[in-house]
């Protein structure tokens, strides 16, 4: 596992989040403070609802804070248009999602390859490269041509890994990455991680409600009622 460096590939400072159900207020996040350096390996733990997704979302720049500052890589993501907070979202991070969310009718290599078709500053030759890469670090060469539902569940989520990976990303969020996994893949998951992070450099940082998973990673951040407790 890589030691982090001295800078943050993720600073949040004074974070707010409120949501509106009805005519009630639901504090998401509560003047969340909290840095992510790069080459880190963090689980964000906590129970449904403490504020999880609610962090990976602003920290991923798919939602807004009602307050706080959000720097992504250095950069102010307030100051930055639609546009440009697209571009450094995809240019900076990849997502795994715990449903794996892969297009059933493509096949496995064709599922990796579909983020990288927005960017044409990369050639087709480059591309298919960055694919079969991505694909045997994670063990999957034989089943390049499958799709989806030719796929265990730990098969599929080393798909979406390794779609994740092939953009190249800075940073790779997690949003409970094993839920739907029995607790043999969850672990096989988690060393995939691990080994990945070891060996690309790639700062990872995932949610999850499972607490068995909290030793097998280098940095615990708990999290309750939207308050960061460590």
């Amino acid at each position: 596992m890589n030691a982090s460096t001295n800078f943050p590939i993720i600073s949040l400072k004074g974070v707010n989040k409120t949501y509106r159900l009805g005519q009630v207020s639901v504090p998401a996040l509560r003047n969340v403070s909290i840095d992510i350096h790069s080459g880190e390996f963090a689980a964000v733990i906590g129970a449904s609802g403490s504020g999880k997704s609610t962090l990976l979302n602003i920290i991923g720049c798919i939602d807004t804070p009602d307050s706080g500052k959000v720097e992504l890589a250095g950069v102010d993501v307030a100051k930055l248009n639609d546009n440009e907070k697209s571009d450094l979202r995809n240019q900076k991070i990849s997502f795994i999602f715990q449903t794996f969310n892969l297009v059933p009718v493509l096949s496995v290599f064709e599922n990796v390859e579909l983020p990288l078709l927005i960017n044409r500053k990369i050639s087709r030759d480059e591309r298919s490269a960055r694919v079969r890469k991505a694909i045997a670090d994670v063990g999957l060469e034989k089943y390049m041509g499958n799709r989806p539902d030719q796929l265990s569940g730990g098969q599929r989520q080393r798909a979406a890994i390794a779609r994740a990976l092939a953009g190249h990303p800075a940073l790779v969020l997690a949003d409970e990455p094993t839920a739907n996994l029995d607790s043999e893949n969850s672990h096989k998951i988690i060393d995939l991680m691990m080994e990945l992070n070891s060996q690309r450099n790639v700062t990872f940082l995932f949610s999850t409600h499972d607490e068995k998973l909290m030793g097998r990673v280098g940095r615990i951040i708990h999290i309750k009622d939207g308050v960061i407790n460590s």
